[in-house]
């Protein structure tokens, strides 16, 4: 689970850099004038933030989780179906973020190529959050679907709720629903090919193949993304 900045001079940098945003990105800039502003000394906050900017913009996102993550838990979610649910949990993440113009900013930043890596680990890491938020128990290979699948709904959303200037987003509450009615749909596929008795052969090579796929374990190395025990 991801969770928010707790270095306070991180949080300082963060604060400061925010206005700059706007202006300037996710850049060298803004981050010199996070020092400027702060009085931190330039060692110090580069110690703090090797990376400069792009630290910042990585804190910003992970502080949006975590925000997100104590939404959910204040949140009544029992008489919701599960799909509500989540639905729930993405429109909360995009209403604790405070300054669009810093995820517009970000979204540009981490689509560069070299930063395509950084920008993927974030969309997971939120999408992990909501699922361990709503209490997702899966430690196979559904971990990894579950994550891959609602990684792909939620930068989806970002991406639309970005250029959307409909009243209250009354759009991206639409297109949140429309999302999730598609993930709901490939997970009726799935159930539907697993029964197939035409397709048993295929699915139950395949099952077999992915029960030894299993989710990150405490003792696992934290930079891999999960595991391969041998079944036997």
């Amino acid at each position: 689970m991801t969770n928010a900045p707790n270095d306070p001079i991180l949080n300082q940098l963060l604060d400061a850099a925010l206005p700059h945003v706007a202006f300037d990105g996710w850049s060298p800039a803004t981050f010199d004038a996070a020092i400027a502003d702060t009085g931190i000394d330039s060692v110090v906050a580069k110690a703090v933030c090797p990376r400069g900017a792009v630290d910042l913009a990585i804190a910003y996102h992970q502080r949006g989780d975590a925000a997100m993550i104590a939404a959910l838990a204040n949140a009544d979610l029992s008489d919701m179906r599960f799909r509500d649910k989540v639905a729930h949990a993405i429109r909360l993440r995009l209403q604790v973020i405070d300054d669009k113009e810093a995820v517009r900013r970000g979204t540009t930043l981490f689509a560069l190529p070299h930063m395509a890596a950084d920008g993927a680990k974030l969309i997971w890491g939120t999408a992990d959050a909501i699922w361990t938020a709503l209490g997702d128990t899966s430690r196979d290979v559904n971990w990894y679907t579950k994550r891959m699948t609602l990684s792909g709904v939620y930068s989806s959303v970002v991406l639309y709720w970005l250029g959307d200037d409909s009243l209250d987003l009354q759009a991206t509450d639409a297109f949140i629903d429309r999302r999730i009615d598609n993930v709901m749909q490939f997970e009726k596929l799935k159930a539907q090919a697993k029964a197939s008795a035409i397709l048993k052969p295929f699915t139950g090579t395949l099952e077999r193949m992915m029960a030894s796929v299993k989710a990150p374990g405490a003792a696992s190395d934290p930079d891999l993304p999960g595991v391969w025990r041998d079944p036997q």
